[in-house]
């Protein structure tokens, strides 16, 4: 599924509240062009049978009481087994997901501090990092540079 296709199954799939629809379309510039920097358009992501994310707290060596989380995002089924989880684990499964829907879910999940996006297959010690508070920001802008649009520029 290409990006288009993406945001539009997230555009479908949004709940019908009349407003819910409009704001995916509205954020959707901002999706693609994160997307965009990417190199696939789908990863997997590891997951418990009911479908929660697996989040991994990581801790910084210099400051320990500095801490944020993640969720890792593979770029193929075989990176997964060499990552950090225990893919033994039969309550732990890893599907993949559409990259535009990965960076949407990034925003609806307040726990979430950055996805790690491993882009080279084979390779989980390097990966591309996504703040959530960057796509926040990003999203912001783009709302605030669009005065007509009935969505308040505050809602990122």
């Amino acid at each position: 599924m290409n990006l288009e296709e993406q945001i539009q199954t997230l555009i479908d799939d949004a709940p019908q509240d009349g407003s819910t629809p409009q704001l995916v379309a509205a954020i959707a510039p901002v999706l693609r062009q994160l997307a965009n920097q990417l190199r696939h358009l789908q990863y997997y992501i590891v997951q418990t049978l009911d479908q929660d994310w697996a989040i991994t707290t990581l801790g910084n060596r210099l400051q320990p009481d500095l801490e944020k989380n993640v969720v890792y995002a593979f770029a193929s089924l075989k990176d997964v087994a060499n990552g950090p989880y225990p893919m033994q684990d039969p309550s732990m499964i890893a599907l993949p997901v559409p990259t535009i829907q990965i960076l949407f879910q990034m925003m609806t999940i307040e726990a979430i501090h950055s996805t790690i996006f491993f882009e080279t297959p084979g390779n989980v010690m390097t990966g591309t990092e996504i703040q959530r508070e960057e796509v926040a920001r990003l999203i912001q802008a783009h709302l605030y540079e669009q005065p007509q649009s009935p969505i308040p520029p505050d809602i990122a």
